[in-house]
């Protein structure tokens, strides 16, 4: 049973790397002639970069606040299913948190080095 888990755990944490991306990437596109301006007037790759991670961030902070409070409201719910875990440990909800973090990182660096990449000129003139 905990190799099922386990197994559908890595699958759920692959899928919400692969959306992440996936929105992140969507986001990039569109906004590409903004990200073009923001070059032509002198914005450095790495501020690019930041921009694009801080937003890609900002979105799982929030997912893991909301995720969080409800993986706590659940536990409760399945307590007698737990076996060596406490509901509300701790050491648990910060490893994962700091995995999913470190996962969402990676997947939001793809779109943002992208982003950096933008040649303004050619941002601007397919605008």
């Amino acid at each position: 049973m905990s190799t099922l888990t386990a197994i559908f755990a890595a699958l759920a944490l692959i899928m919400s790397a692969v959306g992440l991306y996936s929105v992140l990437a969507y986001a990039v596109s569109q906004r590409t002639s903004e990200i073009g301006i923001r070059m032509a007037l002198g914005a450095r790759a790495g501020q690019v970069v930041g921009l694009v991670m801080r937003n890609g961030l900002a979105f799982v902070g929030l997912g893991l606040v909301l995720g969080l409070g409800a993986a706590a409201g659940a536990a409760r719910l399945i307590q007698s299913l737990l076996v060596d875990v406490h509901p509300l440990d701790p050491r648990v909800y910060l490893g994962v948190s700091v995995l999913f973090v470190v996962v969402a990182a990676l997947a939001c660096l793809v779109p943002s080095l992208r982003a950096a990449r933008i040649d303004p000129i050619r941002a601007l003139r397919d605008s």
